[in-house]
């Protein structure tokens, strides 16, 4: 931490004996890194209400980090808030996946990357749609989950930790799901 700024350690332990100035400074510390990750979870050309949603989300995932952080676990606030964020983002994320239509809404022609004309990027969301509802019915909750997290990086203990899940059973679960989706996709 910077010079003389509290560790975000003792600032949960104020937090949790109800020093509301605590939880407000935790909540302002990790502002940035919520809003960072409901943007990376959300649908390009959507508008800024949905981002606004997960961010919400995110923010609970914060109090949760607030309320349950265990300091005996070796863990750092810092990354346990991550993961707890993280996940409440990503389990909005999924239930807003089942909720995805085309619409026939107005097209974002901000949202195209440069040089992809508006049909390439109907095709690529309606690719992405078709794709992440095949992985809806095709695995598990704890699959999907474990299969969009390995696919964002994360490591079998991270997953392990977000989940609550031993690495095995997270082994497992990828195992499984590379069985299912080769299935799904032959």
């Amino acid at each position: 931490m910077q010079g003389n700024r509290e560790k975000d350690e003792a600032l949960v332990l104020r937090a949790r004996a109800g020093e509301s100035d605590a939880t407000e400074e935790l909540l302002l510390r990790y502002k940035d890194v919520v809003r960072a990750i409901a943007r990376r979870h959300t649908f390009r050309g959507s508008g800024s209400g949905e981002t606004e949603d997960l961010v919400q989300e995110g923010m609970i995932g914060l109090y949760t980090a607030i309320d349950t952080f265990r300091a005996d676990r070796g863990k750092t606030f810092k990354n346990f808030a991550y993961l707890c964020v993280r996940g409440r983002i990503i389990d909005a994320y999924r239930s807003n996946l089942r909720s995805v239509t085309l619409d026939g809404g107005e097209f974002d022609f901000d949202s195209l990357a440069e040089g992809t004309t508006p049909e390439d990027s109907l095709l690529y969301d309606e690719s992405n749609t078709e794709f992440r509802n095949k992985l809806l019915k095709s695995l598990s909750d704890l699959e999907f989950r474990v299969v969009t997290l390995y696919l964002e990086g994360m490591s079998y203990s991270a997953i392990a930790e977000l989940t609550g899940k031993d690495m095995k059973s997270i082994d497992n679960a990828l195992a499984r799901a590379k069985k299912k989706l080769q299935k799904s996709f032959s």
